[in-house]
C-alpha cells in the first residue's frame, strides 16, 4: 500500500518530501538533551534551523556549533551534511544495491532528477560512482587536513576535525568546529595558512562543480573537447566567476579588511572569499568589515552558486550562463541560441529566466520581510536572505539575533535553494491531463 502511494506522487515531491524529513528526523535529535553540550533541551525552532541549514548544505547557525552541540549533535549534522550532499535517495539505492534488491523503472527515473542526470540509462552506476567518489574525494581531504589538525590538537580531536570539515567542504557546508578555539570565528585562524586553504578551496570546487562533469573528467581525462556541453559551460563559467570574484575582493577591499596584509596575503584571501561565496560559507576574512561594493559583489555570487547536479545550490552557473548566451545571440540577431556549435533548446531557455525570477523574487521578499520586522540594516538583510537561498552560510552576524518569523523565513528560503526553484514549482503543480490546445497568437510590446 505504502509503495503503491508513493507511485503514484512525483519524483519532483518524493525529492522534497526526502529533504523534509531528513530535516524533521534531525531537528528531534537536535532537541535531546544528549545532543547540547549543556545537557540541556534545546528549543525546538532552534533545533530546526539548524537541522535544515545542515541538510540543505547552507551553514548558517544559530549556535556556535562547536560550543553548543555535544559530540552526539556534531555527528548528527555531520550525518545531515553528507545525506543533504549527496541526497538521501542516492543513499537509500546504495543500501539496495548492498541488499541485492532489485530498482524499478520509477526508482531509476527518481535517481536520474536526484542525481541532477539527464539520462535514465545507466543512472545506477552513475550513483555507485557517485557514491565512490565522494568518499574517495572526503577521504583524501581528511588526510591532508590531517597534517594541519593532528599536530594542533592531538591525534583523536585531529582526526575527527580532519573528517568533519573534509565533508563539511566537499558539500558546500561551511559548518566548523573552529569555536573550540573563538566562538562563530569560521576559518579566521588559518586566514594566511596557504597548505589549509588550498585544501579546502579544492574542495569547495569539486564538490560544487557537479557529478556529471566529475564523470566527464575521469572518462576523458581533461581533453576538455571531448566533454559534453553541459560539462563545459559549468567549468568556463566556473572559471569567469572565480576569476571576476578573485580581481573584484582584491581591489574592492584594498582600503578595508586587506589592508595591511601582504601582497601573498592579500592575493590568498581574496582567492579564498571567490571561492567561498560560491556556497562554500567559511570566511577567513572579518564579513562585518566589507565594503559596500564587496558585500554586492558577495550577494551576487551567493545568488548564482554552484553547479547543477552538485553538493552546491543557487541559481547556478549554466542557468546565468544560459541567459547570457541568449543575450548575446540576440544582439546578433540569431534566432536559435548555439555554443560550441551545439543548440540549445528552447524550453531551457524559458527555465532559466523562471529560475531567475524566482530566485530574484524570493531574495527581494524576504529582504523586504525581514528588514520591516527585525528594522536592520538593508545590506546584511541582503547578505543574510542571499546566502540562505543560494545556500551558503556566510553570515555578518544577523542571524542568531533574528526573530522567530524571520528565522522561519530563512528555513523556508534555505529548503527552496536547495531543491530547486523550479523543482519547488513543481511540488505544488497538480498533475492534471489537458488536452492539447494551440491557442491564437498576438504580438505585445517589451523591452
Amino acid at each position: 500500500m505504502l509503495q503503491k502511494l508513493f507511485r503514484n506522487v512525483s519524483q519532483t515531491r518524493l525529492i522534497a518530501l526526502s529533504f523534509a524529513l531528513v530535516i524533521l528526523t534531525g531537528a528531534l535529535l537536535l532537541c535531546l538533551p544528549i545532543s547540547c553540550r549543556q545537557g540541556e533541551w534545546t528549543d525546538f525552532t532552534d533545533a530546526l534551523f539548524t537541522a535544515t541549514s545542515a541538510t540543505c548544505v547552507t551553514g548558517l547557525i544559530v549556535f556556535d556549533t562547536y560550543t553548543h552541540w555535544s559530540l552526539f549533535g556534531q555527528l548528527v549534522i555531520l550525518l545531515m551534511i553528507q545525506i543533504g550532499g549527496i541526497g538521501l535517495m542516492s543513499i537509500i539505492t546504495m543500501f539496495f544495491i548492498f541488499m541485492k534488491k532489485k530498482i524499478g523503472l520509477h526508482e531509476r527515473m527518481l535517481l536520474m532528477q536526484s542525481a541532477g542526470t539527464m539520462r535514465v540509462s545507466g543512472v545506477i552506476r552513475l550513483i555507485k560512482k557517485i557514491f565512490l567518489g565522494t568518499l574517495i574525494i572526503e577521504g583524501i581531504g581528511a588526510i591532508l587536513l590531517a597534517f594541519r589538525f593532528i599536530p594542533m590538537l592531538g591525534i583523536p580531536m585531529g582526526i575527527y576535525y580532519s573528517i568533519f570539515h573534509s565533508i563539511s567542504a566537499f558539500c558546500n557546508a561551511g559548518f566548523d568546529l573552529m569555536g573550540y578555539f573563538e566562538p562563530f570565528s569560521s576559518l579566521t585562524s588559518f586566514q594566511t595558512d596557504w597548505y589549509f586553504n588550498i585544501i579546502i578551496m579544492l574542495l569547495i570546487i569539486i564538490g560544487g562543480i557537479g557529478f556529471l562533469v566529475w564523470m566527464d573528467i575521469v572518462k576523458f581525462k581533461f581533453s576538455f573537447s571531448k566533454f559534453q556541453l553541459h560539462s563545459k559551460i559549468v567549468l568556463i563559467t566556473t572559471a569567469i566567476l572565480l576569476a571576476a570574484g578573485f580581481i573584484g575582493f582584491l581591489f574592492l577591499e584594498q582600503q578595508y579588511t586587506l589592508k595591511g596584509m601582504s601582497p601573498g596575503n592579500q592575493i590568498l584571501s581574496s582567492l579564498f572569499m571567490s571561492v567561498t561565496t560560491r556556497t562554500a560559507g567559511y570566511n577567513t576574512i572579518d564579513l562585518n568589515a566589507l565594503s559596500p561594493s564587496s558585500s554586492l559583489l558577495s550577494v551576487i555570487l551567493m545568488a548564482i552558486g554552484g553547479s547543477p547536479g552538485s553538493t552546491a545550490g543557487g541559481i547556478k552557473t549554466s542557468t546565468v550562463a544560459l541567459i547570457f548566451l541568449t543575450m548575446a545571440s540576440l544582439t546578433k540577431g540569431d534566432n536559435e541560441v548555439t555554443f560550441f556549435k551545439k543548440r540549445l533548446e528552447n524550453r531551457l531557455i524559458k527555465q532559466a529566466a523562471i529560475i531567475i525570477m524566482v530566485y530574484g523574487a524570493g531574495i527581494l521578499l524576504s529582504t523586504i520581510l525581514i528588514c520591516h520586522i527585525e528594522q536592520a540594516s538593508m545590506t546584511n538583510v541582503l547578505f543574510e536572505t542571499s546566502s540562505a537561498i543560494g545556500t551558503v552560510g556566510l553570515t555578518q552576524g544577523l542571524t542568531p539575533t533574528l526573530s522567530l518569523f524571520s528565522r522561519l523565513l530563512l528555513i523556508i528560503m534555505m529548503f527552496g535553494g536547495r531543491i530547486g526553484a523550479v523543482s519547488l514549482l513543481l511540488v505544488f503543480r497538480e498533475h492534471e491531463k489537458q488536452a492539447p490546445t494551440s491557442r491564437p497568437t498576438e504580438k505585445i510590446l517589451i523591452g
